[in-house]
């Protein structure tokens, strides 16, 4: 059987409380026929719209990963020949490029720099100077791979001064980072719950704009899938009847997670994220490690550079073997030379960290000398 015990330390999936997994465990009756449950679904879905202030959106809870909202999002909004604004300055944002392709979008990259956080002049002037009417443009947050962060209030005043729907990935920074959707008219944003909620990999959460939905319903073609039609959920909470039999168990546990944020405080949370992210780079730094980033520095994971001499994959299994802690490689042209802790949600106490930095520290050492 399958029982991992080792500290998990990646840039997700971060640690689960022992009471969202025994919450997990408890009956789950009928979510089609059993109307308490539409009852629970809205008080969790509420529970979202307090996190991220979007009162004046409709929360969604999909079952899926986090790949899942941004699939929704780009199958839901984008049809054929829609101009499509990718704003890309990582492997995620670029990567947005693919989905649009997918449902016929016209493509039109935004290139910003991989080391720096998205520049809001330049992206302006790029808007101005395309001459197109974009349709909408896909950003990401928290770009996981290379640790940056992006300024999405900025982004977005931007993007509604140009009426162009936003498309935000915040599946790592949602709940660790200050998100505000309806002072900042985001469109679409998405989370999943295996990142700063700290719950089991397995729900995406999403939350639409009345103007998305306006969209949406005036398409000129109908949305060419079912899983990823956002529109089946508008209204499924009135109507009592969801796309497909909910997860009930795996919504159940995400409630319980949802309270260990609100009774530690969304703020609270939000600056421990900061200090715990401010900790680890100056541990890192102390260690003569470097950052791939120059700025933007994610408050929920951070990356750097493996030293010379040494590879990512004998530093991760040293790790894991002699210290039982578990931490994160990167990927595409990252994937040889980024290492990635992940200090969000559970993963944000000290005694946790510390002991992340330590057995990495001793780790170096130990491989310097074999």
């Amino acid at each position: 059987m399958y029982r991992p015990n080792y500290l998990l330390m990646t840039a997700g999936p971060t640690t689960v409380r022992e009471n969202v997994l025994r919450a997990r465990m408890n009956f789950f009756g009928n979510p089609d026929l059993d109307e308490n449950f539409f009852i629970f679904y809205k008080e969790v879905t509420d529970k979202i719209g307090n996190i991220l202030n979007s009162k004046h959106s409709t929360n969604i809870i999909m079952s899926g990963e986090g790949m899942l909202g941004l699939d929704s999002a780009c199958a839901s909004l984008i049809e054929k020949g829609d101009e499509v604004l990718v704003i890309g300055n990582g492997i995620f944002g670029d990567g947005f490029k693919d989905l649009v392709c997918l449902y016929g979008g016209n493509v039109n990259i935004f290139k910003g720099d991989w080391q720096e956080k998205i520049s809001i002049k330049k992206l302006e002037e790029y808007i101005i100077n395309s001459g197109k009417k974009f349709k909408c443009a896909t950003v990401v947050h928290c770009d996981t791979p290379s640790g940056m962060l992006n300024d999405i209030k900025s982004i977005c005043e931007i993007l509604n001064k140009y009426k162009i729907l936003s498309i935000v990935d915040s599946v790592a920074s949602m709940g660790g980072v200050k998100i505000d959707v309806d002072n900042w008219g985001i469109d679409i944003i998405l989370g999943a719950s295996q990142k700063v909620f700290s719950a089991p990999p397995g729900l995406t959460v999403i939350s639409v704009s009345k103007r998305a939905w306006e969209v949406m319903k005036n398409r000129k073609t109908p949305i060419s899938s079912f899983y990823c039609n956002l529109l089946l959920w508008e209204n499924c909470v009135e109507n009592k009847l969801f796309p497909y039999t909910m997860p009930a168990s795996d919504i159940i546990a995400f409630d319980i997670a949802l309270d260990n944020i609100l009774e530690y405080g969304i703020e609270n949370l939000i600056n421990e994220h900061e200090k715990i992210a401010k900790y680890t780079r100056e541990i890192l730094e102390d260690m003569n490690l470097k950052f791939y980033i120059k700025n933007g520095f994610s408050p929920t994971v951070t990356a750097f550079i493996i030293p010379e001499g040494y590879t990512v994959k004998k530093i991760i299994n040293h790790l894991k073997k002699e210290y039982n802690i578990l931490i994160s490689g990167s990927y595409g042209i990252l994937e040889d030379k980024i290492l990635r802790i992940g200090h969000m949600g559970e993963n944000i106490f000290n005694e946790r960290v510390e002991k992340t930095l330590d057995g990495l520290k001793k780790t170096i050492i130990e491989l310097k000398n074999k």
